[in-house]
């Protein structure tokens, strides 16, 4: 039986990259066909075997030194000249740029998170320029942008959409349930944890979407709740106290917040109370109907846009980013843990968008 070591964290590298063959595969074919990437989780770790750790580079007597002189006059001549050394290498470069989404999330709203002409000129500049970068050094240097957020919904907010047009995006899905099956029973097997009565699969029908991380640290409680309790069987009533009192509770929720703050960093304060209503109407009642879309417009304004764009805009983050999807009972959780985490974080004060007074 294969077996893996557990993971801490919401990234992994190498072989505790479980089962991810097919996507790498495909990446590498993406990189000698020349493509850019923009991928929208931490894949960039697979690969850093390839990569050194450089602080200069050169060519005879001309050396940049990263992250030292660069200043808002002349960090495009400074990128211009390290990128034209990279492509004068004698094998192609992959050149992984890491959180560039939030980078440019940044530069376009500042810490108050409104756009202003100026700050969308910056973030323009920085992307015309990655652009035309990207172009010019087509098969010398591949370029990865990944981030924790997604790079299209923050460009797309300030109009810089074409500026990516000519990446590709790569995105990570979550495991099958058969993957995520394995890979607990890999985790068990290496820590001497034995599943009883097909308590894998019961562990994945509760997560409902098998995100790595999530998958992961469901482990990592269930394996603490042996311990602690010295007995190294699980059975799947016991995976389901472990679920609802460790997974869904305060312990629990310290790993699941940066969702909420993943979500603000995309949506900006002003639209992040419309966004959380919808959120949590869907978490409650268990779907986003189009009828309580349309009753919650009148409870909200917006200086820029109609409240029926905001909307449009803010489900389709949702969507983009994976928290919803549309069923035809209305839009729905994708995750069964992130919907139950949510409801039980908010249901308190929340009346159900129908059941309001008009």
């Amino acid at each position: 039986m294969k077996t893996l070591k557990q993971a801490h964290g919401n990234w992994v590298t190498g072989d505790r990259f479980w089962n991810r063959t097919d996507e790498i595969a495909q990446f590498k074919r993406y990189v000698r066909e020349g493509a850019h990437l923009s991928v929208w989780g931490k894949a960039q770790n697979i690969f850093s075997n390839i990569l050194d750790k450089v602080e200069k580079v050169g060519v005879d007597d001309l050396s940049v030194t990263l992250r030292a002189g660069l200043s808002e006059g002349n960090w495009q001549s400074k990128g211009n000249q390290l990128l034209a050394i990279l492509a004068e290498a004698e094998k192609p470069v992959l050149l992984l740029m890491d959180e560039v989404p939030i980078l440019v999330n940044r530069m376009i709203k500042g810490d108050d998170y409104i756009i202003t002409p100026d700050r969308k000129k910056k973030a323009g500049d920085f992307m015309t320029w990655l652009r035309k970068n990207s172009i010019e050094h087509q098969n010398k240097i591949h370029m990865v942008i990944s981030g924790s957020i997604g790079l299209e919904p923050v460009l797309r907010q300030a109009g810089l959409s074409s500026t990516v047009n000519n990446f590709m995006p790569f995105d990570l899905k979550p495991w099958s349930k058969g993957t995520a099956m394995g890979c607990l029973s890999a985790l068990a097997a290496e820590s001497r944890l034995q599943f009883d009565d097909n308590t894998e699969e019961q562990m994945v029908g509760l997560l409902g979407c098998c995100i790595p991380h999530h998958v992961q640290m469901f482990f990592d409680h269930a394996l603490t709740y042996c311990i602690r309790h010295k007995e190294m069987t699980l059975s799947p009533e016991q995976a389901q106290e472990v679920y609802h009192t460790e997974m869904l509770s305060t312990r629990g929720h310290a790993e699941l917040t940066h969702y909420e703050e993943r979500l603000q960093l995309v949506i900006g304060m002003d639209k992040m109370g419309l966004a959380m209503e919808l959120l949590t109407e869907a978490a409650v009642t268990g779907a986003l109907t189009k009828d309580a879309i349309t009753r919650v417009q009148r409870d909200y304004s917006f200086e820029d846009e109609s409240t029926v764009d905001a909307q449009k805009e803010i489900i389709w983050i949702l969507e983009h980013d994976g928290y919803l999807k549309q069923t035809p009972a209305g839009y729905q959780f994708v995750s069964q843990l992130l919907r139950e985490w949510w409801k039980g974080r908010n249901t308190m004060f929340f009346t159900p968008i129908m059941k309001r007074e008009v």
